[in-house]
C-alpha cells in the first residue's frame, strides 16, 4: 500500500498512540494493535456493503475506535467522513440540524457512532440512513480485510469549519491527501523519532490531517487528548513535551492564550522544552504579541522562539498551504491595519497568488484575495454544496479562491482575515479581525472575550461588539477603540453570557451566522448598551 495507508504493511509494535484517560493516565495502543483494529473495521464495513465510491460518516470522540474507523473506511475503498460529535452542553437542536445537513450533503452508505451518543442513531433513523455503534459493528466477526483500495478514489470528505456560512463537504482524493501528508513531513522533517502531541478535534482538518494522519503515516509516537481534556488540564498537555519528549504540535492561537492564562509558571518546574521544535499556529488571525508572550512563557524551560511556526491552510486545500520554515523564526509586517504576522511560504508544491476584485494578480504588498493551486487542492464540493452560494470560498478549475484577504511579501504570505466578515468604508475594506484586535488591545481582554461583527444595517455599515462577562472599564474602552479602528462606523456593544459566541470546531467565530442572528433580533442584551466615552485611567 502507498500514501497514508502504507504504515499498515509493517506496523511498529513499539511505537503507537497514547490516548488520554479521564483518570490522568495514558492508554497505549501500538501501531501493530491499531493496524489489526483497522483491518477488522475494514472487513466489517465491507460486510455491510461498503465499497469503492461510498462515504462512511464517523461520529466518534477521540479514541482507538475513531482511528480504526478512519483508516478502516479508506482501506475498504470508501471515503471517511469525520463528523463532530454533539457538544456535551451545547445546543442539541442546532447540532441535530447540523447532522441532518451533513447527511443530506454526503449521502453516506452508513454512519458509525460512539455508542454513548444515542442522539446520532435517532437522527439517522429519521433521515433513513443506516447507523451502527462503533462497538456493535465488530460484534460477531473477527475477519481482517487485506485488499488495497484503488489509488484514484476519494480518501476523505471533510466538512469545512463553517466560519463564513453553513458547512460544506470537501472531496479530498487520495493523491491530494498523500501530497499534503508528504508536504507536512518534508516541512517539519518528520521521522519516526519525532513524537507529536495534540488536543485538536480529530474531525477537523488541522487535527485530522496534521496531527493524526501525518504522525501515523510517519510511524512516530503520538499523544492524543480531546479538546475538553486540554481546556480542563492544559498542564497535562505541556507535560507531553516537558516530560515525555514530544517535539511537534499544532493549534489555533487561542490555545497559546489558554496555556498562558491557565498554567502557573511555577507548574513548569522540572520541564525541559529544548527538544520541542515545532509549534504550528494557524486557523485564525495571529496577534504578534501573543506569539511573543508564549515564547517568553516557555523560554526559561528551553523552547526557542524559532519553534513557533505560523501557518495558513484550509480544508479546500486538504489542510496546509503555507508555513514558516523550521529554524528561521517568524516575522511581521506593518500595514495600514497594524502589525501582521507572516504565515510562511508555500508547502507541498502549492502555488499562492493574490488577486484583485477582477481576478488580476496584484503586486507584492498589495492586499487582495488569496488564491491557491497545487497537488493538495481538493476535487470540489459535494454536489449539494457545489452552487458556491454558501461561502465566499470557491473551488474553480483546480484553484481555491479562498475568500481570505492577504498579501505576499518576498514570497511569504500575510493573512488579514475573511473577506466575508467585513464592509467597505470609503472604498477600503474594513475587516472584523482588525476592529476586534483594536478593541481587545484597548482593554487587555483575554482571547475570546470580545468578538467583533461587521455588516450592513439597511444601507449603513455597523460594528457589533460581543462582550462575554466584561470587567469594569472594558465596555467604554473597547467601543472607543473599535470606533477609531472602524473609521467612525457606529459601534453597538452587546453583553452576552459565556457560550453565546458561536464558534467552529477549530475555535473561529462564526461571524456571518451571528450577524444573521443579530439582524433577526436573536443576539442582543436585555437592553442595548451604549458605547459611551473611553474609560478614564
Amino acid at each position: 500500500m502507498t500514501g497514508p495507508l502504507a504504515w499498515l504493511d509493517r506496523p511498529d509494535e513499539r511505537r503507537g498512540i497514547r490516548f488520554a484517560e479521564p483518570d490522568g493516565s495514558w492508554r497505549f495502543w501500538s501501531y501493530a494493535e491499531l493496524a489489526d483494529l483497522v483491518r477488522r473495521y475494514a472487513a466489517a464495513l465491507r460486510d455491510t456493503g461498503v465499497g469503492a465510491g461510498d462515504v462512511v460518516s464517523i461520529v466518534e470522540t477521540t479514541g482507538p475506535r475513531f482511528v480504526g474507523l478512519l483508516f478502516g473506511s479508506m482501506l475498504a475503498g470508501a471515503a471517511a467522513s469525520p463528523v463532530a460529535p454533539p457538544p456535551p452542553f451545547g445546543d442539541r437542536e442546532r447540532w441535530t440540524e447540523h447532522l441532518h445537513g451533513v447527511l443530506r450533503a454526503s449521502t453516506p452508505r452508513l454512519v458509525v457512532h460512539d455508542p454513548a451518543l444515542p442522539l446520532v442513531a435517532e437522527v439517522c433513523a429519521g433521515a433513513g440512513v443506516p447507523a451502527y455503534d462503533g462497538e456493535g459493528l465488530l460484534a460477531g466477526g473477527d475477519n481482517r480485510w487485506a485488499a488495497a483500495p484503488t489509488s484514484d478514489g476519494l480518501a476523505l470528505v471533510q466538512f469545512t469549519s463553517g466560519s463564513s456560512g453553513r458547512v460544506r463537504g470537501v472531496r479530498v482524493p487520495r493523491p491530494a491527501l498523500a501530497a499534503t501528508v508528504a508536504g507536512i513531513q518534508g516541512w517539519l522533517r518528520m521521522t519516526p523519532d519525532d513524537p507529536t502531541a495534540s488536543w485538536l478535534p480529530v474531525h477537523h482538518d488541522m487535527g485530522l490531517v496534521g496531527c493524526l494522519l501525518a504522525p501515523v503515516a510517519t510511524g512516530s509516537d503520538l499523544w492524543l487528548m480531546s479538546p475538553g481534556d486540554f481546556v480542563r488540564r492544559p498542564l497535562r498537555y505541556l507535560e507531553c513535551f516537558g516530560r515525555h519528549g514530544a517535539r511537534l504540535t499544532a493549534m489555533p492561537a487561542f490555545g497559546l492564550d489558554h496555556i498562558i492564562r491557565r498554567v502557573p509558571r511555577r507548574a513548569l518546574a522540572g520541564m525541559d522544552f529544548s527538544a520541542w521544535r515545532a509549534v504550528i499556529v494557524g486557523a485564525e488571525r495571529i496577534q504578534p504579541t501573543l506569539l511573543t508572550e508564549f515564547a517568553r512563557f516557555a523560554a526559561p524551560h528551553g523552547l526557542r522562539r524559532e519553534a513557533l511556526l505560523p501557518a495558513y491552510g484550509l480544508a479546500e486545500a486538504t489542510l496546509s498551504v503555507t508555513g514558516v520554515p523550521l529554524d528561521t523564526g517568524w516575522r511581521t509586517a506593518t500595514v495600514e491595519q497594524g502589525e501582521v504576522v507572516g504565515c510562511g511560504r508555500p508547502l507541498a508544491g502549492a502555488q499562492v497568488t493574490v488577486v484583485d476584485d477582477d481576478g488580476r494578480i496584484v503586486e507584492d504588498g498589495t492586499v487582495g484575495e488569496i488564491v491557491v493551486r497545487g497537488p493538495s487542492v481538493a476535487a470540489g464540493y459535494l454536489p449539494a454544496n457545489s452552487d458556491g452560494t454558501a461561502s465566499v470560498t470557491r473551488l474553480i478549475d483546480g484553484e481555491v479562491h479562498t475568500g481570505d484577504a492577504g498579501f505576499l511579501s518576498d514570497g511569504e504570505l500575510f493573512v488579514l482575515g475573511r473577506l466575508g466578515d467585513g464592509v467597505k468604508v470609503r472604498g477600503r475594506m474594513l475587516l472584523a479581525e482588525d476592529v476586534e484586535a483594536a478593541a481587545v488591545s484597548a482593554c487587555g481582554a483575554p482571547v475570546g472575550r470580545i468578538t467583533a461583527l461587521l455588516g450592513q444595517v439597511g444601507d449603513a455599515p455597523r460594528v457589533v461588539l460581543l462582550l462575554v462577562r466584561p470587567e469594569p472599564g472594558w465596555l467604554s474602552a473597547a467601543c472607543a477603540a473599535a470606533e477609531v479602528a472602524a473609521e467612525g462606523v457606529p459601534v453597538e456593544a452587546v453583553v452576552v453570557p459565556a457560550g453565546a459566541v458561536a464558534r467552529t470546531s477549530s475555535g473561529k467565530p462564526r461571524r456571518r451566522l451571528m450577524w444573521q442572528d443579530y439582524l433577526a433580533g436573536r443576539l442582543r442584551s436585555a437592553e442595548p448598551v451604549p458605547a459611551g466615552p473611553p474609560a478614564t485611567p
